[in-house]
């Protein structure tokens, strides 16, 4: 085997370097001097053959397109290090350090809180911070912004493993009193003559407005919202019906109207819900600890409403 010629300090350098944008911030971070900091990427570079940053006068240092590959594959080495140094302590001792996951801004409310306060429950020294997002949670896991996320099985690219929690189908949302509230379920054609209220996250219009294509239906959308809460509200004072995939313990909109949900009486798909992380990255332990708790808490529901 080669001798390693690239020190995890050096890496530590060229990680902070690109977090904090200068020489002298990544420096200050370090406890060390400026110099030192520069001369340990010079050195790096030069082992790698490749520029890791355009250096600028002014605007301090911009990651070339062969520095983000790095960065990531940098960071994730950090993050085993780190991560080996606490496999020698005692069995039963509690995960410690930092972990950054990412959620789908839609699936946050209804899913993170529990994880993250079975987290807190089990191991207390473990700090998770939250990445809210939609399809940027991709580029996130591949640069080290976080490990592992909890999103929809929508649109992702190659170079992703995937988890299934969770499955869920779509549900049709209407205000109290509507004509087919009492229905067991409601076909998609029966509320043609009606207007929409569209949740409109770019991800979640093209699943909804993808079951009425795939139906031969063409609604009428009346109001786009990026809010949830919103589109409940609306729906909620009969300026429409909506379909959602996600539904509250309470139907009760924030001005305290009652909504009922309907399951869709078409043959629609059901949508999973997965764990996702970069394909053939180690998973440092705290990452495998919130994986295992997000299949103890979800994957034992089965499909979700």
């Amino acid at each position: 085997m080669e001798p390693l010629q690239i020190s995890l300090r050096q890496m530590e350098y060229f990680v902070a370097a690109a977090d904090g944008r200068t020489m002298a911030a990544a420096a200050q971070r370090l406890y060390v001097t400026p110099s030192a900091v520069s001369l340990a990427i010079s050195e790096v570079e030069r082992i790698l053959q490749v520029q890791l940053f355009i250096r600028h006068k002014v605007r301090g240092l911009t990651l070339t397109s062969e520095g983000s590959e790095v960065l990531a594959s940098a960071r994730s080495l950090l993050a085993a290090a780190e991560d080996l140094q606490r496999t020698g302590r005692l069995v039963g001792e509690s995960l410690s350090g930092s972990l950054s996951v990412g959620c789908s801004v839609t699936l946050m409310p209804f899913l993170m809180p529990g994880v993250l306060a079975e987290c807190r429950s089990r191991h207390p020294a473990l700090a998770v911070t939250m990445l809210e997002g939609e399809l940027d949670l991709q580029d996130r896991l591949l640069d080290g912004g976080c490990e592992v996320a909890i999103v929809y099985d929508l649109d992702l690219r190659d170079g992703f493993s995937r988890e299934v929690l969770r499955t869920t189908r779509p549900s049709v949302v209407l205000p109290a009193g509507h004509r087919l509230a009492r229905r067991k379920a409601v076909h998609l054609e029966e509320l043609m003559a009606e207007p929409l209220i569209l949740f409109s996250q770019p991800q979640s219009t093209r699943y909804f407005m993808g079951l009425f294509d795939s139906a031969g239906l063409q609604p009428d959308v009346a109001h786009r919202t990026t809010s949830f809460e919103t589109v409940r509200a609306l729906v909620g004072r009969g300026l429409g019906y909506s379909v959602l995939i996600q539904r509250p313990a309470g139907d009760l909109t924030y001005e305290g109207r009652s909504l009922v949900f309907r399951p869709i009486a078409d043959d629609v798909p059901v949508l999973s819900i997965v764990l996702l992380h970069v394909a053939g990255r180690r998973s440092t332990r705290r990452a495998e600890a919130f994986a295992s708790i997000c299949r103890q808490l979800y994957a034992d529901r089965g499909e979700a409403g």
